[in-house]
């Protein structure tokens, strides 16, 4: 008589854990020891976040939004039209050499403004279309040496 798949399945299990349990190889064992103990020992910026002493990730933190605050500080003043009179007269005890700055970037992006515009768009569209079709092509090459090279494997 057949055995049906519940009592196959069944004996199979009885089976497997009538088996003693293996032991790990000692290169094993002794090579994964050595991985803790390296990672261990690595320096507190060197491991996750949450490893980092309190007052260093609080002054992460701090120092982040500094960043992004500046950094949103400087989208909005450039969205602004870069408005380098405001900000001179704001910081100008501090910083005199800001309105000398923002001179030369003002004639930078006016530079860049005016060749921007000199560009016929045809152009600029057929420049995207371009560069799109390099990144499939790059992808589309990628993919390809992967499947020849490491897919066999």
């Amino acid at each position: 008589m057949k055995p049906s798949p519940e009592e196959l399945e069944k004996l199979i299990h009885q089976t497997l854990r009538s088996l003693p349990a293996r032991r790990a190889p000692l290169s094993l064992e002794s090579r994964v020891r050595a991985a803790i103990e390296a990672r261990a020992a690595l320096p507190w910026w060197k491991q996750s976040f949450t490893a980092w002493p309190v007052a260093a990730r609080v002054a992460f933190l701090i120092s982040s939004a500094g960043i992004a605050k500046l950094a949103i500080m400087a989208v909005v003043w450039a969205m602004a039209g870069f408005d380098g009179a405001q900000l001179a007269n704001a910081f100008s005890t501090q910083f005199a050499w800001v309105q000398t700055v923002s001179g030369v970037f003002t004639v930078i992006g006016n530079f860049f403004g005016t060749v921007y515009r000199a560009i016929p768009p045809l152009w600029l569209y057929g420049g995207l279309a371009a560069v799109a079709a390099l990144y499939a092509a790059l992808f589309g090459l990628g993919a390809t040496a992967y499947r020849l090279l490491y897919a066999n494997r």
